[in-house]
């Protein structure tokens, strides 16, 4: 990966275990990788997430900050686009999910190194101001907003900043996105993945050609990952235990 490592063993061995019982999709791999991009970033930073859910991923970067690194953390929590198969809005789920974020956030004594805005993505952006250092997109996994999450607010990550996403090359709306906007840019450079999470860099200079195409070529080299995952989760949902453990499937919804 092209994130460097920040911080020692035994502090990401405690944020880990702060967000043990915290409900979320983020494996110990990925929470790691969020670590050591949040851990990278300077005082007077900014790190923006979108999509906190009970505040799994925001806890474990809070626990990397440096002091004077700006945390934002924006969720609507409104009950919908909440997991696989929960995407309808329901307004008491949403309500059950931000008293979960916020007492999450209080039990891993980090309330006061993140602010909230509970509002869209969309809507959130003029509630952020100045570059950011780095971005996690883990919001809707629909085409549209996935595709507007990388584009609106890829576009505020200054240059050598990096935007991770979460179910990169898994979602099939998330897919369509990097296909569209990534794949093929000449601004972002793509620096591999854990498990379905991708990195990417905002690059200082634009990439010359040859750049351009090794950078697609390493992004399309994981569509059979793509496809595995797809077809894990046709396996899964049709309860067809034995092709998603031929496909190497441990159990679950594949991250």
């Amino acid at each position: 990966m092209s994130v460097p490592a920040a911080a020692g063993g035994a502090r990401f061995a405690d944020a880990l275990a702060r967000v043990g019982g915290v409900q979320g999709w983020l494996t110990d791999a990925q929470a790691r990788c969020l670590w050591d991009a949040a851990g990278a970033v300077a005082p007077g930073g900014r790190i923006v997430e979108i999509g906190s859910f009970h505040g799994r991923s925001t806890i474990v970067m809070a626990c990397a900050l440096r002091d004077g690194v700006e945390l934002i953390a924006i969720d609507p929590h409104g009950g919908g686009d909440r997991g696989p198969q929960e995407i309808t809005p329901d307004a008491a789920a949403g309500e059950r999910d931000h008293a979960a974020f916020a007492a999450n956030l209080h039990a891993a004594g980090v309330e006061d190194r993140v602010r909230h805005v509970r509002a869209m993505s969309d809507a959130a952006l003029g509630e952020v101001a100045g570059p950011i250092d780095v971005l996690y997109v883990d919001g809707a996994h629909r085409y549209r907003p996935a595709s507007a999450d990388i584009a609106r607010w890829g576009a505020r990550v200054a240059p050598g900043g990096s935007m991770l996403i979460h179910d990169s090359f898994n979602a099939i709306g998330v897919m369509l996105a990097q296909l569209r906007l990534l794949v093929f840019s000449r601004r972002w450079r793509y620096g591999g993945r854990r498990g379905s999470l991708a990195v990417y860099r905002r690059e200082p200079e634009p990439l010359a050609g040859a750049d351009v195409a090794v950078n697609a070529i390493r992004q399309l080299a994981e569509l059979p990952y793509f496809a595995r995952n797809l077809l894990v989760k046709v396996a899964v949902v049709a309860r067809i235990a034995p092709l998603a453990r031929l496909l190497g499937h441990g159990g679950g919804w594949p991250y």
